[in-house]
């Protein structure tokens, strides 16, 4: 995974401001106190020859199992707030910014909610997501290759998010380290264009596997390409047999009703979740 994938030392920057140090790495995010992070290690882990591989094997699991802790952290907080949350995933260009923007204006208010927007570099993506009228924060992650669950924990503190909301989390564009790494959402969406092939979910099965929902997106272009749409499903559902899938046009809305039903039922059960373990 990400001890061998390139991914270096760039500084990450959440809203514009670097991700803080935290005194004692390891220890759990403490929500009252916005604004302290932990050494992002993921991204100062060496790339040097002459590492073992069960070393590498040890330094991975140690990141994960960090990382695990964080989203354990975040889960439980949202899970407290009825926070319903998802993190948005797929390669580059599949629209993700277009259908959470679609997405967003179809609720127009009737439901109170939020985004993390992941890039490397820039804050276009936020900037899209604000003209809106909803919030967002943007994480650049440098060289960084995904978010990581302490990186959204901080984020979410930043939002000041409401109770019983909506937390909509772009990933980075990449369909390998995101999959391995848990941000406390309640369900990765995993979205697949027909620009795409096929056999994406083939190629990237565990990103597939760790997704609930394939949304299968641009399908307005399906009379201009050569793209199967159901072999796509097909080829989803042979690595994740329960991935649900709902084909969608982002631009066009086709299937967004759909969609949107879906999340609402999601924030419904968030809602009604919170309320019990009052």
């Amino acid at each position: 995974m990400c001890t061998t994938c390139g991914c270096g030392g760039g500084e990450t920057l959440i809203g514009g401001r670097p991700l803080r140090r935290d005194r004692a790495q390891g220890a759990p995010l403490n929500y009252r106190q916005p604004g302290e992070g932990h050494t992002h290690e993921h991204h100062q882990h060496s790339h040097a020859s002459g590492i073992s591989e069960s070393r590498m094997v040890s330094i991975e699991r140690d990141i994960l199992a960090k990382n695990n802790g964080y989203a354990r952290e975040n889960r439980k907080y949202f899970s407290a707030h009825g926070i319903f949350a998802l993190n948005l995933v797929s390669s580059p260009g599949s629209g993700k910014t277009t259908l959470l923007v679609k997405t967003i204006e179809a609720l127009n208010g009737s439901l109170p909610l939020a985004v993390i927007e992941g890039d490397q570099q820039t804050d276009n993506d936020a900037a899209r997501i604000r003209a809106t009228g909803a919030q967002a924060m943007q994480i650049n992650t440098g060289k960084g290759c995904h978010l990581d669950a302490h990186m959204v924990g901080n984020a979410a503190q930043r939002l000041d998010l409401r109770d019983d909301s909506l937390l909509l989390i772009e990933n980075v564009g990449n369909l390998v380290c995101p999959a391995g790494f848990d941000l406390g959402e309640a369900h990765k969406v995993a979205i697949l264009s027909v620009t795409e092939g096929e056999d994406k979910p083939l190629k990237y099965p565990d990103m597939f596997r760790a997704a609930d929902l394939m949304l299968l997106n641009k399908c307005d272009l399906l009379p201009y390409l050569d793209f199967d749409a159901d072999l796509a499903v097909e080829n989803a559902r042979r690595v994740n047999p329960d991935i649900r899938v709902i084909r969608v046009s982002a631009t066009k809305g086709d299937g967004m009703d759909e969609w949107l039903e879906w999340v609402a039922a999601g924030c419904r059960a968030a809602k009604g979740k919170a309320v019990e373990a009052v």
